[in-house]
């Protein structure tokens, strides 16, 4: 069986088609691993939900920001905005089977030799620790009662590791890790000011793989969200976030020995990255 790493999509369903054809999927002997962000800002996100969820055990998909800016959108009717692109999701006839199938899908994934995330990991978490917290985040999802959650799940803080964190500070602060993060200082503290290319940020901040000493270095790493850092290997990181949706491209990332990079490039439906 092949393995491929598929980078952020956001609704960009006729370019993940076209990149599927230059891999020669085949449902039946491989598999996808989708690093998040099906959904939002692209034309045809309910198209893309419905395509990974019709693969069953074909694709893996991990949670990623704008996957979670829909779970929310599906239980609080500010947060929805019509340049989302989520309306399409919302109005459809099986938006609850699609919104039920999507909060149970991980937010970390992993086999013996690679691991997948959509953002990144705090220093402080091991391997052991990173599966932990992904389960107590995940359980939290999948509750019958999961939209409590959902509506205390935006913000910034707390923005560092502490054993002591409990309830919707612990919850929130996982989600923050596994969805959101880029830089962050060398004591693990997250940043959310600044999305940039390396280099781009002040030097007190730090990519989340450059931190010195981090518990999580001896894991091979692939993660998504990053559009401005483009493709990257490097810290046992794989980076494949290509920015399909700014005009770049769409990466598949052929799991192996070494990994093998496929892209297409992408028309692009957005100017700026945000």
């Amino acid at each position: 069986m092949s393995i491929y790493a598929i980078g952020d999509i956001q609704g960009c369903f006729d370019d993940l088609l076209r990149l599927l054809d230059a891999i020669a999927f085949n449902k039946d002997t491989d598999q996808l691993w989708f690093a998040g962000d099906l959904v939002n800002r692209g034309p045809k996100s309910l198209e893309t939900l419905r395509f990974v969820k019709s693969l069953g055990s074909s694709a893996v998909t991990v949670l990623g920001n704008h996957d979670m800016h829909l779970l929310a959108a599906s239980c609080m009717e500010r947060v929805a905005n019509k340049k989302d692109g989520l309306t399409d999701i919302l109005d459809a006839p099986d938006r609850q089977e699609l919104i039920d199938w999507l909060r149970h899908q991980p937010l970390f994934h992993h086999n013996n030799d690679f691991c997948l995330v959509h953002a990144g990991l705090p220093p402080q978490w091991d391997f052991k620790k990173t599966q932990k917290m992904a389960t107590i985040a995940e359980q939290a999802l999948r509750r019958p009662d999961y939209q409590a959650f959902l509506k205390q799940m935006y913000g910034n803080k707390p923005n560092q590791w502490s054993p002591q964190l409990k309830g919707v500070a612990r919850l929130r602060f996982i989600i923050n890790c596994f969805t959101r993060m880029r830089y962050c200082d060398a004591e693990g503290r997250l940043d959310f000011a600044n999305s940039g290319a390396i280099g781009s940020q002040p030097a007190n901040l730090l990519p989340w793989f450059e931190v010195p000493n981090r518990k999580n270095a001896d894991m091979r790493v692939i993660f998504g969200h990053w559009s401005t850092l483009g493709y990257y290997e490097g810290h046992n990181c794989y980076a494949i976030d290509t920015g399909c949706l700014w005009g770049g491209q769409l990466t598949a990332l052929k799991l192996g020995n070494p990994v093998q990079r496929i892209s297409i490039d992408c028309p692009g439906l957005k100017k700026i990255a945000k």
